[in-house]
């Protein structure tokens, strides 16, 4: 008759992992994640234009319209600010008449739509004046009226309840 110890020791041989290589995998994995990643060490390469590189952390380092638009924006609505359509649909900036009033895309900054993120908990109110007035004043828009850190300000959810 065979024991319990027996049975289980079996069903360990047979296991393909044992804990012992579960925790090995979770500290690799936990110190590859530690590591810089080479694609980081690249987009911070010696040649990159100055303002370029990637912000660290959770709220984005940039303040120029156009650092903010190069690093969050152009990955969907592309360098020429056209748009793509693949995985999802990314709108085209070119003569867009819906940058016409700078509450609009100051609403969809903060709260997001669609498959566009919410920026407003990554961006600071001036950081998200400044890519607003860019994309207003670039891409064939002209609208030159501001939008100011306090219009954004007023445009977040928890100043309008």
């Amino acid at each position: 008759m065979r024991s319990h110890q027996d049975e289980r020791r079996e069903v360990l041989i047979a296991m393909p992992w044992h804990r012992s290589d579960i925790g090995r995998l979770v500290r690799l994995a936990l110190l590859a994640l530690l590591l810089p990643s080479p694609f980081a060490a690249a987009q911070n390469g010696p040649n990159s234009p100055p303002g370029s590189g990637l912000s660290s952390g959770y709220r984005f380092s940039e303040t120029d319209g156009q650092q903010l638009f190069a690093n969050v924006c152009q990955a969907c609505h592309m360098p020429d600010g056209r748009g793509a359509t693949g995985a999802a649909s990314y709108p085209s900036l070119v003569g867009d008449k819906n940058l016409e009033a700078g509450g609009y895309p100051v609403s969809i900054v903060v709260r997001g739509q669609r498959a566009m993120p919410a920026f407003g908990v990554m961006m600071s109110d001036d950081q998200i004046a400044a890519v607003v007035n860019y994309l207003r004043t670039h891409f064939g828009n002209d609208y030159r009226d501001e939008v100011t850190a306090p219009d954004v300000k007023a445009a977040r959810p928890e100043n309008n309840r």
